[in-house]
């Protein structure tokens, strides 16, 4: 049993967690819903005002803001660029580049750029 002083958003998807699995988030993909889990996300970024979801090898679309799913994602999620999510547990290596960014190689093999902004938290939560 888990007890709060009040039962905020937070601990209700930590319960359901806790209860169900592997949180997962809606997406769309050729007009059909489809339920995400949250482990199989590589990133999240927002282009022209739509939010899409990247998968090892599948793009969704979310309805979404992309500072809405930054709250519903786990701690595993990490922002890294104004418009971009980055899933921790999904980058194979990093790299500093000479105008204070960084490179994250994905385990799909993409690339993706961590703004100077977000470099220190990432350092941080990756323990570099």
């Amino acid at each position: 049993m888990i007890c709060g002083i009040r039962k905020t958003e937070s601990i209700r998807r930590a319960m359901d967690i806790l209860e169900h699995g592997i949180g997962s988030i809606a997406v769309m993909l050729e007009g059909n819903t489809h339920l995400c889990r949250m482990d199989q996300i590589y990133y999240v970024e927002s282009v022209d005002k739509r939010t899409y979801v990247y998968t090892k090898d599948q793009c969704f679309e979310s309805k979404s803001r992309i500072y809405e799913l930054e709250e519903e994602l786990d701690s595993n999620f990490l922002r890294c660029a104004k418009a971009m999510i980055v899933n921790l547990r999904k980058i194979r290596s990093v790299k500093s580049e000479y105008n204070g960014r960084m490179l994250a190689q994905l385990l799909n093999g993409e690339t993706i750029v961590v703004s100077r902004s977000y470099v220190k938290d990432l350092k941080r939560r990756l323990g570099i």
